[in-house]
C-alpha cells in the first residue's frame, strides 16, 4: 500500500517532497475558474474545497485522478479508477491540491511570486516543447511552494552528540517476543446467513473489485509465409557493389601514441630523449604533458583530426618509429603503435556476401508488402478469421486475460509469447478491430483482435459467495483477534508475562516467537529486496520494555510485540561516520521544519471542504452513482 501511495504522489503524503517536487501532479494541475460561484453548499456546486478564496473544483480533482491513475498503472497495470479511490487515492490528491493552493495564496499575499523567466526556464527543463503543453499557472504554483519551503528545509544542523547517539542506534541489537493471533482462529463457529453475507458484501464492495479482463483472438506467422521471393540478379549485385565500393576498397588504418608541443625545438628535444632511452610517456610526464592513445584511424581521419602533414608522416613511418610533423595546433610527436591493412575485394570475391544481404532485403520488403496488404484487408472491413483463413492460418482464442498478462482465475497459466509485445495495445483497443504487429523483429508477426471486454467492477455477489464467506470470517475474526490483542497488551503492561496472558484466551495459537536482530542485519535484508516481517519492523520502532499490537497484512490477524532489550552499537566518538550522520539528520530535521511550516501556512490561509461534493465525485469515479 505504501508503494502505491509513493507511486501515486512521488513521495509520502504530507512529506515535504510532496510539496516541493510534486513534478507531474503540480504540472498537470489546472487552476479552477476563480471567477465562478464559490458556494460550498452541496455536491452539485462542483466546488470541492475553497483555499484562501480560490476554488478546487470537481473537474480539477477528476483530472488529477485520471492523470494519477495513468501513472500508477505503469507499476500496477490492473488498477482501476475504483481501486484507486478505494485505496484512498482521491483524498491524497485533494490534500496535495489544497496544500499547493494554500502555499500559492500565502506567497501571493506576502510578495512571493514566480517570474515569467523562471516559469519559462522550468517549462523548458520539464520538456514542454509546445507552448500550451503544461499550464503556466501550475508551474507558478509549484515554484512558489518551493520558494516558501526551501529556506525551512535546507541548512538545518544536528548537534554532534546527537549524531553520535544516532550512530550507536544504527548498530544496535534488539531482542523481543512476537505472539500471533490469526483471524481465522477467532472466526465465528456458526456459519453466517445469506442475509449477513449480502449485507457484508454491500458494505465492502470495493474489496471484491475484479480487474479488467479481455479475451484476445490471434494467429501468428513468420517470414516463410511469403513464397517465391526472387533471387538477386547479377545486375543487382553489381549495382550494390558499386554503391558501396568504399566498403570493399583497400584500407589501411593506424593506431598511434601522440603528443602535441608548441615548438619544433620542443618536439626534437622529446625525440632526442626517447632515442636516448626514455619512453615517450615518461618524457611527456616530466614536462607536465600526457601522451594520448589514438586510433586505429584511416589517413583521411588523421588528416581531419590534425593536418595533412601529420597524416603523411604517420602513414609513411613503419611500426614503432617516432615521427614529428607540424599542424595548426603545434608540433606532433607521434609513435606508430599498430598498422591494420585490409586488401581490397573484387566483385567476384564479395558476390556471395552481397547476394545474401540482397536476398534478406528482398524478403523483408516482400514481408512488408504482405503485412501492408493484410492491414488493407482489415481497413476494408475483413475480420480476423476471414484473413487468417485466406492465409491458411489457425486462429486461437485466449481465456480472459488481465492487463499484466495473467490468465484470470488460473494461477500459473501462461499466454503465448507472441501476445506479450501487443498486450498493452490490446488493452486499449476497441473490440473486433483487428491489427497486425511484429512480435519478434523479423521472425514472428501476430494478427490479433479483442473479442470481449469485461470492465473492472465489483464481482456479482452470487458468483463469489465463497469469497465473501472467507472475507466475512476474516473480518469478524480479525475484530475479535484485535480485542484479544489489546487485552493481552493491557495485561503485559500491568506486569503479566506474555505467555500467561495468551494462555488465558483458551485457544490453540501459534507458539510465541523470540526475535533478535541488529539494525545492520535489518538493512541488509531490505537492500536485498526481501520482505521484512511487519513485527520485526515494529520491533525497531519501539521503546525498551514496551508492548504494542499490530494488524497483520490483509487483515489476517494481529501481532502482539514485546521489546525485551536493546543492546547499543559500539562507535567511537571520533568515527568519521558521525559527520555523515550529522548531515543526514540535518536533512531529516529540515524536512520536519518544512512540513511544520506547510501545515502552519495551510492553517493560516484557511480551507473549507465540501464533503458532499467530494463524496459525490468519489461515488462517480467508483461507479456507485450509476447504480
Amino acid at each position: 500500500m505504501l508503494h502505491f501511495f509513493r507511486t501515486l504522489i512521488k513521495s509520502k503524503i504530507g512529506a515535504i517532497v510532496a510539496i516541493v517536487v510534486l513534478g507531474v501532479i503540480a504540472l498537470s494541475f489546472v487552476a479552477g475558474d476563480i471567477g465562478g460561484n464559490r458556494s460550498l453548499g452541496g455536491a452539485g456546486s462542483g466546488v470541492i474545497a475553497e483555499v484562501g478564496g480560490e476554488d478546487i473544483t470537481s473537474a480539477d480533482l477528476n483530472r488529477e485522478a485520471n492523470d494519477a491513475l495513468q501513472r500508477v498503472r505503469q507499476q500496477d497495470a490492473n488498477l482501476s479508477m475504483a481501486g484507486l479511490v478505494a485505496r484512498g487515492g482521491l483524498q491524497i490528491l485533494l490534500n496535495d491540491l489544497v496544500d499547493l493552493n494554500a502555499l500559492y495564496a500565502f506567497g501571493k499575499d506576502h510578495g512571493v511570486i514566480a517570474g515569467d523567466r523562471l516559469i519559462d526556464s522550468e517549462l523548458q527543463r520539464a520538456g514542454a516543447l509546445q507552448p500550451n503543453a503544461i499550464p503556466r499557472q501550475s508551474v507558478a504554483t509549484r515554484l512558489v511552494a518551493r520558494q516558501l519551503l526551501s529556506p525551512a528545509e535546507y541548512g538545518a544542523v544536528m548537534p554532534r552528540e546527537l549524531a553520535w547517539r544516532y550512530g550507536q542506534l544504527l548498530g544496535e541489537r534488539r531482542i523481543g517476543s512476537v505472539a500471533v493471533l490469526p483471524a481465522l482462529s477467532f472466526a465465528p463457529e456458526k456459519a453466517p446467513s445469506t442475509a449477513q453475507l449480502s449485507n457484508y458484501y454491500k458494505a465492502h464492495t470495493s474489496t471484491f473489485i475484479r480487474p479488467e479482463r479481455r479475451v484476445i483472438r490471434f494467429t501468428t506467422f513468420g517470414p516463410d509465409v511469403v513464397k517465391n521471393v526472387p533471387a538477386p540478379t547479377d545486375a543487382e549485385i553489381a549495382k550494390r557493389y558499386e554503391a558501396n565500393k568504399a566498403l570493399y576498397a583497400a584500407l589501411e588504418r593506424r593506431a598511434v601514441t601522440q603528443l602535441v608541443v608548441p615548438t619544433e625545438a620542443a618536439a626534437k628535444a622529446i625525440v632526442a630523449e626517447v632515442t636516448g632511452g626514455k619512453t615517450l610517456e615518461a618524457s611527456a610526464a616530466q614536462k607536465g604533458l600526457a601522451a594520448a592513445k589514438v586510433g586505429p584511424l584511416s589517413k583521411q581521419d588523421f588528416t581531419a583530426q590534425s593536418s595533412a602533414a601529420v597524416a603523411d608522416a604517420v602513414f609513411a613511418a613503419p611500426k614503432g618509429q617516432l615521427v614529428t610533423a607540424r599542424s595548426p595546433l603545434g608540433w606532433y610527436v607521434v609513435r606508430v603503435e599498430a598498422i591494420d591493412q585490409r586488401a581490397g575485394r573484387s566483385l567476384e570475391e564479395v558476390k556471395g556476401e552481397i547476394a545474401t544481404a540482397l536476398a534478406a532485403d528482398k524478403r523483408r520488403s516482400v514481408i512488408s508488402d504482405f503485412v501492408a496488404k493484410v492491414e488493407e484487408q482489415f481497413e476494408g472491413g475483413a475480420n480476423l478469421p476471414e484473413v487468417a483463413k485466406n492465409l491458411g492460418l489457425q486462429v486461437q482464442t485466449t481465456p480472459p486475460l488481465t492487463a499484466d498478462g495473467a490468465v484470470y482465475n488460473q494461477p500459473g497459466a501462461a499466454i503465448s509469447p507472441a501476445l506479450k509485445p501487443v498486450l498493452k495495445t490490446a488493452f486499449t483497443m476497441a473490440e473486433n478491430e483487428p491489427q497486425v504487429a511484429e512480435a519478434e523483429p523479423g521472425k514472428t508477426f501476430v494478427l490479433y483482435d479483442v473479442t470481449a471486454v469485461a470492465p473492472s467492477a465489483p464481482a456479482p455477489f452470487n458468483e463469489i459467495v465463497q469469497d465473501v464467506k472467507v472475507a466475512y470470517a476474516l473480518d469478524i475474526g480479525a475484530a475479535t483477534a484485535k480485542a484479544q490483542a489489546l487485552a493481552i497488551q493491557a495485561a503485559v503492561r500491568k506486569g503479566e508475562k506474555l505467555d500467561a496472558a495468551i494462555a488465558k484466551i483458551g485457544k490453540k495459537l501459534p507458539p510465541i516467537e523470540r526475535v533478535g536482530m541488529t539494525r545492520p542485519e535489518l538493512a541488509q535484508i531490505q537492500r536485498s529486496g526481501r520482505q521484512v516481517p511487519p513485527p520485526v519492523r515494529l520491533l525497531f520502532a519501539m521503546a525498551r520494555g514496551t508492548v504494542k499490537v499490530q494488524e497483520a497484512p490483509q487483515k489476517r490477524g494481529w501481532f502482539v510485540v514485546v521489546l525485551d532489550s536493546i543492546e547499543p552499537g559500539k562507535i567511537d566518538r571520533n568515527d568519521p561516520s558521525i559527520a555523515n550522520a550529522q548531515r543526514e539528520l540535518g536533512k531529516v530535521a529540515g524536512g520536519e521544519y518544512a512540513e511544520t511550516l506547510r501545515k502552519a501556512i495551510t492553517k493560516s490561509v484557511g480551507v473549507k471542504r465540501n464533503e458532499a461534493a467530494l463524496a459525490a465525485l468519489r461515488d462517480e469515479l467508483s461507479g456507485k452513482s450509476a447504480e
